[in-house]
């Protein structure tokens, strides 16, 4: 019986491991992940048990790279990763315009250089959908001109995560390329609204909480503090997807009286429905004031647990330990997070390519 190639990835910029546990769920070993956020190591170490290399991207040399697969006995080498996003992100105002030599670029040019360097059979980029558009971002054009400079087939799309199984509305650029032949993403899973995961799916089974309150059985599971005048106004908001047009004059913000602030009205400030994915979850997603992230029916805004749940990691993954995090870094960290089940997605896509040209 023939033996099956020993699949090994090394997730760049894996943040708290959103990529790296989607790989581990589907039988792929991480053999490392490397990031310069040295915050990210209890979690990505404890729940992936994979080695945390805290350091810049543009310090890690390619025989560092190739060192850690032929350590860990690699037939298939997959290189994965997710640079940071916020440069071409539309939920970024401040997002810089492309200039060759401007520092938001860095991470994917040392992409590049790695790819360049040690051409893995397998390479993955999961990004914001921005980033696809090439004229406005050549930064991408680069990325594809490396891949098949360097004997890769390819192929990308924006998808809606939410019909993969992700109970959240989030669309992201998605990349495999493969110097084994043809790759691509398996079809929809859940592209029937139907058969979507919901915001109740999610976190309609969680203990109900306070606005400010830390849930004693998870730490996780606690929810920024309202001022007096916010919590009137989650008050004033119809349960189950009202929003900031329900309120009373009173209550309206000055900016959203304007008529350049009226379409906001309809975003910031409202709840999730139950029984639909939730909008997409952000860095700042404790915050009533900067989109949908009122809780259907409790007058506050999501908890920290609520978020890592819609962002589809399981209900045990522990991002706090006994540390003392702030919850700003930890709603970064959730926010900027890949969905678990689109890198599970990921992983699967791959093995079956694997399966299909390794013989």
């Amino acid at each position: 019986m023939k033996k099956e190639p020993k699949l090994v990835a090394i997730d760049l910029f894996c943040g708290v491991g959103g990529i790296t546990h989607g790989f581990v769920r589907e039988k792929i070993q991480v053999v490392a992940g490397i990031d310069n956020d040295p915050t990210c190591k209890y979690s990505y170490e404890h729940n992936n048990k994979s080695s945390f290399i805290c350091d810049d991207i543009a310090n890690v040399s390619s025989g560092r790279i190739k060192k850690l697969y032929k350590d860990a006995g690699a037939d298939i080498k997959i290189l994965i990763g997710c640079a940071p996003c916020q440069p071409y992100s539309s939920l970024n105002p401040k997002r810089v315009q492309y200039k060759k030599k401007h520092t938001a670029w860095e991470p994917l040019e040392h992409f590049i250089r790695i790819i360049e360097e040690v051409k893995p059979q397998i390479v993955s980029m999961e990004n914001v959908k921005e980033l696809s558009d090439e004229k406005k971002y050549p930064i991408f054009k680069r990325f594809l001109a490396c891949l098949t400079e360097n004997g890769y087939s390819y192929a990308y799309e924006v998808v809606d995560t939410s019909t993969y199984g992700v109970p959240q509305k989030r669309k992201r650029l998605v990349l495999l390329a493969s110097r084994m032949g043809e790759i691509s993403l398996i079809s929809p899973t859940h592209k029937d609204p139907a058969k979507m995961k919901t915001v109740r799916d999610a976190i309609g089974d969680l203990q109900p909480i306070l606005d400010g309150e830390v849930f004693a059985k998870d730490r996780l599971h606690q929810s920024s503090k309202l001022s007096k005048l916010n919590k009137s106004r989650i008050k004033a908001t119809p349960k189950n997807g009202g929003s900031a047009k329900d309120w009373p004059e009173h209550l309206v913000l000055d900016c959203h009286k304007l008529d350049s602030g009226k379409t906001y009205m309809a975003t910031v400030y409202g709840r999730m429905r139950w029984d639909e994915p939730s909008p997409t979850i952000t860095t700042n997603c404790l915050t009533l004031g900067t989109g949908r992230f009122g809780h259907p029916t409790q007058d506050r805004a999501i908890s920290l647990r609520e978020a890592a749940l819609l962002q589809s990691f399981p209900k045990n993954y522990d991002f706090i330990g006994k540390e003392k995090i702030s919850k700003t870094i930890l709603s970064r960290h959730i926010g900027n997070a890949v969905p678990v089940r689109l890198a599970q997605v990921i992983a699967q896509s791959i093995k079956l390519h694997v399966n299909q040209y390794a013989e």
